[in-house]
Formats: C-alpha cells, structure tokens, sequence
C-alpha cells in the first residue's frame, strides 16, 4: 500500500512537471545538476558563451544553498529569519532574474528539491519578495506575483513529504 501511494506521488510529481515550459524544464534540470552537484553544467548545458556566463553566476549564486539547507527558522519564532529569508530572497532573485522561471508552482517545484521539504513553509514569502524586487522589470513582476494562487499563499500547513522525482538530462538519440 505504501509504494502504491509513493508511485502516485512520484506520477502527480511527473505531470506537474511537463505542465512546465520546455523553458522551465530545461532550466529545473540544469539548476538541479548546479544545485545538488549533480553533473557539469557547462559541459551539459552551455550552448553559446552568454549560457556559460549564465552558468557560471548561477554556480557563484547557489553557494548559498550549502547555509541554507537544514537550517530552516522555527515556524513559530523570529530567530535566524534575517539571515534564513536574506539568503533564499538573495537566491530566489537570482533564479526570478533568469526569466527562465514563470510562475511559483515551477519555483516551488525546483527549491523542494534543492533545499527538501522542509523549506516549503518559507518558499511563498521568499518568492513574492525576490518577485518584487526592483530588479525583476515591472512586467515579469507582475505575472511572477499573480502566478501565486492564493491557496498557496495563504496555505494553513505544508507536507513534510520529500520529493521523490528529480528530472534529469536526457540524451537524444541519433536518428
């Protein structure tokens, strides 16, 4: 019964996963391989010179992951929220700025599987607040903002369940 309900989860995970652009798809995967130091991301996914700049950031960026993950701030407290929210805001921002990320389901979908579970209380502020930074242009900001729902927003509790599907690259076959 357990690895039934594990395979349904896995399955819901799949789906909600090609709801995703191409666009996002691709940049969940390579940030996966950058995040969780999965592959190289140059050799795998730089195509031009502007992509490994890209890449290159993005390596300097996610430094931060490594103070974040399992420290996440008591729901109930204020203690180490400045520099708990500081860094994922400062990360987030950094993703949001991309503009390869189009809507907080895709940004809840990657930062569940870079930092686990238990971030997923944090991820609406953090991403409302990187949303709203003034270096998002206006009209990103706008639909980055309305792409939450406000059941998420306003969600009374979050599943500590950790993510079971992690997308990785997949090489085409030759024709």
């Amino acid at each position: 019964m357990a690895s039934t309900g594990t395979a349904s989860l896995t399955i819901n995970e799949l789906r909600e996963f090609a709801s995703f652009s191409s666009c996002e798809q691709r940049y969940i995967r390579r940030s996966l391989d950058i995040g969780l130091g999965r592959q190289d991301a140059f050799k795998l996914w730089a195509r031009d010179a502007a992509e490994v700049a890209s890449i290159r950031s993005q390596y300097v960026a996610y430094q931060e992951l490594k103070a974040l993950r399992g420290v996440t701030p008591d729901e109930n407290g204020f203690e180490g929220l400045d520099e708990f929210m500081g860094k994922l805001v400062r990360v987030t921002g950094f993703d949001l700025a991309q503009e390869r990320i189009t809507c907080f389901s895709a940004y809840r979908f990657l930062y569940e599987r870079l930092l686990g579970a238990p971030v997923r209380p944090w991820l609406p502020s953090a991403f409302c607040a990187a949303a709203a930074l003034p270096q998002i242009r206006p009209d990103r900001r706008k639909k980055l903002l309305h792409s939450i729902s406000e059941a998420a927003a306003t969600a009374p509790g979050w599943s500590t369940r950790e993510p079971c599907f992690f997308p990785e690259w997949i090489e085409k076959e030759a024709a």
